[in-house]
């Protein structure tokens, strides 16, 4: 993450993300596939380490689909390369979808927000134990009770993010906010 300063002088926090250039490897529609998409790919990869079979459409590190809506037409053609300013205009609003940062097993304080016991009253080891589960007329654990448990690494989705800058010559786009995942994560930008 970085700031970025606008014409008044205001500060935006902003995200730096990558964002091409990006080949059209397939144009799909509703005549030959069911529905309409577009599949992107992005990245570089070594030739011997890309299947057979994905090695004619090109040596991409990632290859992604975008659906579009119903009853919209697509104006691309295979091979065609997609740029940041081309897709994107200062101004825009996008969503950014990815992979949330993997914090593995953590307890109900920090996976939760639990509170904990209280430190005193001959508390031992207690502090941050979630207390009791709720036992009473059932003999077993409901489902859904909050527990213990791996956090983070799942898709997160943020709305309504605002596009402050774009770098025609590296393909960066300046997104206001934070976004999810760590650096390198891969994220899906769309349109809002």
């Amino acid at each position: 993450m970085t700031q970025v300063f606008d014409e008044e002088g205001r500060v935006h926090p902003t995200t730096v993300l990558a964002a091409g250039p990006n080949t059209v490897t397939q144009v799909k529609t509703n005549e030959k596939d069911g529905y309409s998409a577009v599949q992107v790919g992005f990245g570089d990869r070594k030739e011997k380490n890309v299947n057979k079979p994905q090695r004619a459409k090109g040596n991409f590190r990632h290859v992604r689909e975008f659906r579009a809506k119903e009853g919209e037409e697509l104006s691309v053609e295979q091979g065609a390369v997609l740029s940041a300013d081309e897709v994107f205009e200062v101004g825009d609003s996008v969503v950014v979808s990815g992979l949330s940062k993997a914090k593995g097993f953590q307890g109900v304080v920090k996976r939760h927000g639990f509170h904990g016991g209280p430190r005193s009253h001959g508390q031992k080891h207690t502090e941050r134990s979630p207390g009791s589960i709720g036992g009473g007329l059932r003999n077993r654990v409901p489902k859904g009770m909050k527990m213990g448990g791996r956090t983070g690494g799942r898709r997160v989705t943020v709305k309504n993010l605002k596009v402050v800058g774009i770098d025609k010559d590296k393909n960066l786009l300046f997104v206001e906010g934070a976004v999810p995942g760590r650096r390198g994560t891969l994220v899906e930008v769309r349109g809002a």
